[in-house]
């Protein structure tokens, strides 16, 4: 089938791709490359990907795309579910033949109730979904096409067998080559990442239980499956000979340093290239490891702290204790890797004095740059059924505002949303509002021309990001 894949247009600045963790507006403008739209558009001849909202198309931009295709699949997510059914019904009343189906984590778990919202949707995939859609796009009958529901032609909802999970993740091909062929990577950016970047999957799973995290309990599953580092280092190499001029490489397996072997095999491969790279880890890495990651390029870790609360930390089934992330931090300090550090507001178990505790630890072991979310119940994580059952919502199961930026959803008696929602705020001003931190910014800004241009802009972003949660409230 001629088939398209695609992230359809959001809100503006809206960073909601299949790859980000949370879909939302962030507070300085980012984009996450759309791995996972790009990993079964590899499978299919002659597909074509494209990312709206990184490249700033409007349904108008791109509509005539839409005109020759046999197969359009989009991915989806719970914030931006609304819009993406609402595309789908432009794309059916332009081409009524076309084969419309949605993929992504809010599909998986709310299989029947997304195809209910639309019957412009004809199919939705539920967990993995690469060879699932391959077989689709191959021309295999929908009610012989394991992973998937659908709706028959009598407009029933029909729920196929399962998907066995892949466990040779080498069967998967590359994602690099469809993103020089569909995508422009100077869209894509991080505050803390290195411009241009380039992020892809070496593997898919997490084995840690975290409550709140997504994509472990929906569709990557908890068991850490691979790719041969052989596989890897060969995309690596691909990547640096296609585009010279990128300066890191963002490996984004939800926990690379899970495997701590094979880490330190891959970095010893990668140390022989010369590759920039960075990728996530949990805040418990031995230094062992931390060497030999460092050794060969290591440049940054995003680290999920979370809480600097130790009940919360075991509240969310986190595995991990307060003074293993102190010396893992105080490590990476001492080796000159650099941290970008995760926070969340509002996890169960929060109160006024386990916030003041988080913003107090944040400021302690200090990484470079940081990231306060407020906790997100996204359905299909136990978070969501904890929510549920206690009646933490507040008002709505909305997670962002009609403009795309985060509400706080979980509500308390002891400490209501509207409050864990200002505590954003007042985290970064005095997390970042230090003359420490400040003047570590400056000296990074006055050292590199590039960087002083790159951090004016996200600081004209950053306060616009503060004047839009105040009119959100």
């Amino acid at each position: 089938m001629r088939s398209l894949f695609l992230q359809a247009p959001s809100f503006d600045g809206y960073d909601g791709g299949a790859g980000a963790r949370y879909q939302m507006k962030r507070e300085v403008k980012s984009f996450w490359y759309p791995t996972w739209l790009a990993q079964p558009a590899a499978l299919v001849e002659g597909s074509r990907l494209i990312d709206a909202p990184a490249h700033d198309l409007s349904w108008d931009d791109i509509a005539h795309e839409v005109d020759d295709k046999d197969l359009v699949v989009l991915h989806t997510s719970t914030p931006s579910f609304g819009q993406d059914i609402r595309t789908a019904a432009l794309i059916k009343e332009r081409n009524p033949k076309a084969l419309i189906g949605l993929i992504g984590a809010k599909v998986a778990v709310e299989s029947e109730k997304s195809l209910a919202a639309s019957t412009a949707v004809d199919f939705v995939c539920r967990n993995e979904f690469d060879f699932t859609i391959k077989d689709i796009a191959d021309g295999m009958p929908l009610a012989e096409v394991a992973g998937i529901s659908w709706r028959n032609a009598a407009g029933e909802i029909v729920h196929n067998p399962d998907r066995a999970v892949l466990t040779d993740m080498d069967q998967l091909p590359w994602v690099t080559p469809i993103y020089k062929r569909d995508l422009d990577i100077r869209k894509y950016f991080g505050g803390y990442l290195l411009h241009p970047y380039i992020s892809f999957y070496t593997g898919r799973g997490c084995k840690s239980r975290c409550t709140f995290c997504l994509w472990p309990q929906t569709v990557g599953g908890h068991n850490y499956r691979v790719r041969s580092i052989e596989n890897v280092v060969e995309e690596v190499k691909y990547t640096m000979k296609t585009w010279p001029e990128v300066k890191e490489i963002f490996f984004d397996d939800d926990t690379l340093t899970d495997n701590a072997p094979r880490v330190e095999a891959l970095a010893r491969e990668l140390g022989k290239l010369g590759v920039t790279w960075s990728c996530n880890a949990k805040a418990n890495v031995p230094r062992k490891t931390l060497e030999v990651m460092k050794a060969g390029g290591l440049r940054l870790l995003l680290v999920g702290y979370e809480s600097g609360n130790q009940q919360i930390l075991i509240n969310i089934k986190k595995g991990l204790r307060t003074e293993v992330a102190r010396q893992f931090t105080k490590d990476c300090h001492e080796l000159g890797i650099v941290i970008h550090g995760t926070f969340i507001l509002g996890l169960p178990g929060e109160t006024a004095e386990t916030i003041e505790e988080t913003i107090n630890y944040a400021k302690e072991i200090d990484p470079h740059t940081i990231q306060v979310s407020l906790a997100a119940p996204y359905p299909g994580t136990f978070l969501y059924k904890q929510a549920t059952e206690n009646g933490w919502f507040d008002n709505s199961n909305d997670l962002l505002t009609d403009g795309g930026n985060q509400i706080a959803q979980l509500s308390y008696p002891h400490l209501p949303a509207s409050v864990i929602f200002d505590k954003v705020e007042d985290f970064y001003k005095r997390f970042y509002f230090r003359p420490s931190k400040i003047g570590s910014i400056v000296w990074e800004m006055v050292r590199d021309w590039d960087m002083m241009k790159r951090r004016l802009r996200e600081g004209v972003e950053f306060f616009d990001f503060l004047r839009r949660r105040k009119e959100a409230v």
